[in-house]
């Protein structure tokens, strides 16, 4: 600083050179020198750090070009500096001349700073005096509000205590304390000491009056109820605690007693002014125990007496409709009046639910001490029957409902939930389930048994087998109204789709151990009926899941929907789609009894086949040459045509017979193809056998062989009466409607033993 004052004027160091000029585009823009991932606003942001910087940058710029760039930003600052301090290079030259005698200055202007300092703390000091002052005037000033509304709610309450005692004593005990003088008086217009009883009209009885004043008492009651829940714990209060349950209980008997009154005369006006005195109390629970015990109890007792009668011989005494029925008519005679007085609009009235804690607590007791037996579901006729009528008492009930959510609150009660959990329909649903699942494993656990068919009818669309028929009536029991509870008819759905598997799972046991022939001794015990089966009983079994497939989509499906009208599209969509695939599982099983079908014809028709081997014995080491057919020939499609033509193959549609036509000689030719090719393989190797040992003895003995070059061999011979057996087996197949060269076995078979002549056509 003393080199700058004693040298003020000190030339000035050569200017730098000038920027070279920002390089533009084609209309002048300057073009960017950075690359447009290099932000160099990044480095003002007051949480840059050059590590994440860095690690950000990398993993898409190569560090070399990183730096390149840092560089050239770190001279582009430099120069801007040198720029910036040669454009104000005189200013800060000339500073030095005014920095001449800066400390005698700064002494000079301290000392009124520290004087204005103190000035200002004095004054500080005085201004936290008056508001320390200020906020203790405010503070005492809320204390003295706070007394005095202390005060004024204990006068208040002192007040309305005496109010509320002094109207207590206009009031006589009961209305029958009224004289006929007092009625009289009361006529023309009497005045009482609070105005209350002034100018009463004409047409205003004693009980209407008492009851207005008993409605402007509860009024005061509720507001004394506010005073003292502002003024817990105070002296005053707690002194006066004795007078206020004193002129609580005079109130309560006072209005218990003119509520009563009014309900036993009818009385409209008395009734509607006592249960707005009760709404006021919030004491809602008494005026309906009220109403449950002097009216609702007398008529519900004269019903379903605590001590039932004896019961009539063949009569239950546990049932309930007729019960309800004369309950309905009850409530409609004696109870309708009090309903519709407390669901009058705007009146205030609906904190009041006397159908649930007045009218269906009564019948809930009375059941419970009268008919006990009515809940239990020991029985399910009897306790289904008691449970459709009790929702049936419930919906009658919410028809006094004025609203919907009244008919909410109503379902929201406790005595409600407390009604419904007497019904265990758990435990009823599992009785069904035990009956009617049982039923149908009884019927499964034997031999199919056909259904008696009497004389010549025939329906081709009736279930043949007992076993059918007890699926079909176990289904329908589910969803009869004899049976089923509608809140669990997804338990009762679920039990449709056991039953229905159930069934699937002894057809389809009962196929696989006919299939493996495993015998009664190796087989599950739902087996046993397909082992010991005739083929023809599987007719009736392939009939029967044809016709429980087609109800199901059919009438049962939808009579079930019926049922199910009131639950949402979804709901009824997921039930559809559910028994659909039931019937389905159930169609899945036809192709698997059509294949046992078959199989047992073609073992009857193959131990026919086994003849075949004869024909080797027959023609080996002679001379003698095939003329006609074998005898077994014959034999072969015989147990078709004996199953084709019994009477229960009505019961298989046109469709079916042409399968199991068209599958057994398919499979029967088959069969005979491979034991003819076997014949014939084996004939060929026995006798090239022999003509090797032959052809060897010769050489020894020197014989010549040329005579029996003329000779037919055995093959040939086996050949020639194997091409007449199939002949004569392609022309019984046509007898049957089967045209043989359309089966592929066959035009093997005849391949192998055809002339070569007659290979190209076939021709029988």
């Amino acid at each position: 600083m003393a080199d700058l004052v004693a040298s003020p004027l000190r030339p000035p160091p050569p200017p730098l050179p000038p920027h070279p000029p920002t390089a533009t585009d084609l209309f002048g823009d300057p073009i960017e020198s950075h690359p447009p991932w290099f932000k160099a606003e990044a480095f003002l942001r007051p949480d840059f750090s050059p590590e994440s910087y860095v690690a950000e940058l990398r993993s898409f710029v190569p560090l070399e070009s990183l730096a390149a760039e840092l560089r050239a930003h770190a001279d582009a600052l430099q120069a801007e500096l040198v720029d910036l301090i040669n454009r104000d290079y005189a200013d800060f030259v000339s500073l030095s001349t005014r920095l001449v005698d800066v400390d005698a200055a700064a002494a000079r202007m301290r000392a009124p700073l520290a004087e204005f300092r103190g000035k200002v703390a004095a004054f500080r000091a005085a201004v936290d005096a008056v508001l320390a002052d200020l906020r203790g005037g405010l503070r005492r000033r809320a204390e003295a509000a706070a007394a005095r509304e202390v005060l004024e709610l204990l006068l208040d309450t002192f007040h309305v205590v005496s109010k509320v005692e002094k109207l207590i004593k206009e009031l006589p005990s009961t209305p029958s304390d009224f004289s006929t003088a007092d009625l009289n008086s009361a006529s023309k217009g009497s005045v009482s000491n609070d105005g209350v009883l002034q100018n009463v009209e004409s047409g205003t009885n004693i009980r209407e009056t008492q009851s207005i004043l008993l409605e402007r008492i509860a009024s005061e009651m509720n507001r004394l109820k506010f005073y003292i829940s502002h003024s817990q714990n105070l002296p005053f209060i707690e002194n006066m605690e004795k007078r206020i349950q004193s002129a609580t209980l005079s109130l309560d008997s006072s209005l218990g007693s003119c509520f009563v009154d009014g309900l036993e005369h009818r009385d409209a006006n008395a009734i509607y002014n006592c249960l707005r005195a009760y709404a006021a109390i919030d004491n809602t629970s008494a005026a309906e125990e009220l109403f449950r015990t002097t009216i609702v109890s007398t008529l519900i007792q004269k019903i379903i007496p605590v001590s039932p009668t004896p019961v009539v011989t063949g009569v239950s005494s546990d049932l309930l409709e007729e019960d309800y029925q004369k309950i309905k008519q009850c409530v409609e005679k004696d109870c309708k009046f009090l309903l519709e007085i407390s669901s009058l609009a705007n009146s205030g009235l609906h904190v009041f639910d006397f159908l649930a804690n007045s009218i269906l607590k009564e019948v809930l007791l009375a059941i419970q001490k009268g008919k006990p037996g009515a809940f239990s579901p020991g029985r399910p006729t009897e306790f289904l029957k008691n449970y459709k009528s009790s929702l049936a008492f419930l919906d009658f009930l919410e028809g006094y409902c004025p609203s919907k959510s009244a008919v909410t609150r109503f379902r929201s009660e406790a005595i409600y939930t407390d009604f419904m959990r007497q019904w265990n329909v758990g435990v009823y649903f599992s009785l069904r389930f035990q009956e009617i699942a049982g039923g149908l494993d009884s019927a499964l656990s034997g031999n199919i048994v056909p259904v008696e068919i009497h004389g010549n009818e025939e329906n081709t669309q009736t279930l043949m087998l007992k076993q059918s028929g007890k699926l079909m009536e176990s289904l329908r029991l589910c969803w009869s109204d004899d049976i089923l509870v509608f809140s669990h008819c997804d338990k009762f759905l679920r039990l449709s789709l056991q039953l229905i598997s159930r069934y699937s799972t002894w057809i389809s046991s009962g196929l696989a151990a006919r299939k493996a022939r495993g015998g009664s001794a190796n087989s599950a015990p739902d087996a046993e009926w397909a082992v010991s089966a005739p083929v023809e009983d599987l007719i009736f079994v392939m009939h029967d899941v044809r016709i429980l497939a087609s109800e199901l989509s059919g009438d049962y499906l939808g009579h079930v929907l019926q049922l199910l009208d009131s639950c949402s599209a979804e709901v009824r969509d997921l039930v559809k789609q559910s028994i659909l695939q039931a019937g389905k599982s159930l169609e899945e099983l036809l192709p698997s009894i059509m294949e046992v079908m078959i199989e047992v014809i073609v073992e009857k028709s193959v131990e026919d086949l086994r003849q075949l081997k004869g024909i080797t014995a027959t023609y080996r080491m002679t001379n003698k040459l095939p003329v006609r057919h074998s005898p077994y020939v014959s034999g072969i499609l015989r147990p078709l045509k004996v199953f084709l033509d019994g009477e229960r193959v009505s019961y298989l549609t046109k469709e079916a017979t042409n399968d199991l036509l068209r599958g057994a000689t398919e499979r029967i030719t088959s069969r005979y193809y491979e034991m003819a090719s076997d014949l014939v393989n084996v004939a060929k190797k026995t006798e090239s056998s022999l003509l090797r040992l032959r052809q060897g003895a010769q050489r020894r003995v020197g014989a010549s062989s040329d005579a029996s070059d003329n000779n037919i061999s055995d093959t040939e011979k086996i050949c020639m009466q194997l091409f007449l057996d199939i002949q004569e087996y392609g022309r019984n197949l046509a007898a049957i409607g089967i045209r043989a060269a359309d089966i592929p076995a066959y035009r093997s078979l005849w391949q192998c033993v055809a002339p070569e002549d007659k290979q190209a056509n076939i021709v029988f």
